[in-house]
């Protein structure tokens, strides 16, 4: 099963990467990371309009205030943007220009929200959460089909274990597992199941040879001042020299790096 989502394809015979901010911060730095991205071959963006912290105190995203520049770096780099919803009401309110949903992990078990993903057409990128089972995660998968939405793409970001020295545990068992289990595309989050970027490339190219579709990775133009999770954000120059790495991987398994069909458009 292959899921469109723009001009990319997603569980089909080439290998998608989305990449970008944890949260969108500031007009600039969006269209840094948009550009930069798609320059070293992400196929696909990724921006948080919304964020969900743990603490009720710390940066929880710009929300409707970044709508228009969202809209216009989409029109000028001509990619496709994965965001996360939080809340039945932003499915909605970001329609207009989202072109996939994603699902993070503590909403896996969200299940008002599945449901109301399940009655639209867009994609839904739903994360495994941090200490679901496997069959959990795949349930959790059919209430958004069961509403009629067939197009789930599932995706590994690391489970808790007993290990501390990393955020979390990547589960590439599980990658395996889904693959040869189900029929959904799978891709793998690195960023949040290390939580330390000089690891992430390493996890990339390990979630490539375990036969993943894809990879969902956080890029920040200067990671040190990142609002939310810069402590695991590649910066562009690392995310380059990765895809660079990471065709050589693929290269191995007889696979091919999907990159972004059109170069970047002239707005004025």
């Amino acid at each position: 099963m292959s899921i469109n989502i723009g001009k990319a394809q997603i569980g089909g015979s080439e290998f998608v990467v989305i990449a970008g901010p944890c949260s969108v911060e500031s007009e600039d730095q969006f269209r840094t990371t948009a550009v930069g991205v798609k320059k070293s071959g992400a196929a696909l963006l990724r921006g948080g309009i919304w964020k969900m912290r743990t603490s009720p105190t710390a940066f929880q995203g710009l929300g409707e205030s970044s709508f228009e520049f969202i809209k216009k770096i989409k029109a000028e780099t001509g990619m496709s943007l994965v965001s996360e919803v939080t809340d039945i009401r932003q499915v909605e309110e970001i329609s207009g220009f989202v072109d996939a949903y994603q699902v993070g992990a503590r909403n896996m078990h969200n299940y008002s929200l599945l449901k109301e993903l399940g009655q639209q057409p867009k994609p839904v990128l739903l994360k495994r959460n941090f200490s679901a089972y496997i069959d959990e995660w795949l349930k959790a998968a059919d209430y958004i089909t069961n509403g009629g939405n067939q197009n789930v793409i599932l995706c590994e970001r690391g489970i808790r274990t007993f290990e501390t020295a990393t955020r979390n545990t990547l589960d590439l068992n599980a990658v395996v597992y889904a693959k040869k289990h189900t029929n959904f595309p799978v891709i793998v989050d690195p960023s949040h199941a290390v939580g330390i970027a000089e690891l992430v490339p390493h996890l990339c190219y390990a979630s490539a040879a375990a036969g993943a579709d894809g990879l969902i990775v956080e890029v920040h133009p200067n990671p040190r001042v990142a609002l939310s999770d810069g402590q695991q954000a590649l910066t562009l120059e690392v995310f380059d020299q990765m895809m660079i790495q990471l065709e050589k991987v693929l290269f191995a398994f007889d696979k091919k790096l999907q990159k972004h069909p059109n170069p970047l458009n002239k707005v004025s």
